[in-house]
């Protein structure tokens, strides 16, 4: 299985773990890498600034579900080849939290459904990311170019 480094955010301490690892309790969010050729979207999310789309999971829902849910309503982009490529472990002091990760393509654009959390979206290359993503890290870099290469290994290239 390939590795990952920690990264931090805050007091909190995250770990990536790839497909086909899957978590041990339900995950309370989700996170979208939704690509368009060698460009991923980003979202300028009220109090984080830009980052992918995300959100919780609602009790009523699968992860995929509220991967193509929340990836609507910050980005207003539909997924194609939405793929779980893995998962993060968020933890802070003693409590343990999950969130999945997907990556797959963007096959239409409309409206940003969620404009109080979601103020604008845009494509953006990979070597914009450091300067412009809300949280850039090693991890944040390595978890980036994986959600890419899985899409790529799918396609056959």
């Amino acid at each position: 299985m390939k590795s990952f480094p920690c990264g931090k955010y805050g007091r909190q301490t995250l770990r990536f773990y790839p497909a086909p690892f899957k978590a041990p309790l339900r995950a309370f969010a989700v996170l979208a890498f939704p690509w368009r050729d060698e460009e991923v979207l980003l979202c300028d999310i009220a109090g984080r600034g830009w980052c992918v789309p995300s959100g919780r999971v609602e009790p009523e829902e699968s992860s995929t579900e509220a991967v193509v849910r929340e990836t609507l309503e910050e980005a207003g982009a539909s997924l194609g080849d939405i793929q779980y490529i893995g998962c993060y472990q968020i933890t802070e002091k003693s409590e343990v939290r999950w969130a999945d990760c997907f990556t797959g393509h963007v096959v239409a654009l409309g409206e940003i459904t969620a404009r109080a959390e979601s103020k604008a979206r845009k494509f953006v290359q990979v070597s914009e990311l450091p300067g412009l993503y809300h949280l850039w890290n090693e991890l944040t870099e390595k978890v980036f170019e994986y959600s890419l290469q899985v899409l790529r290994r799918a396609e056959g290239k």
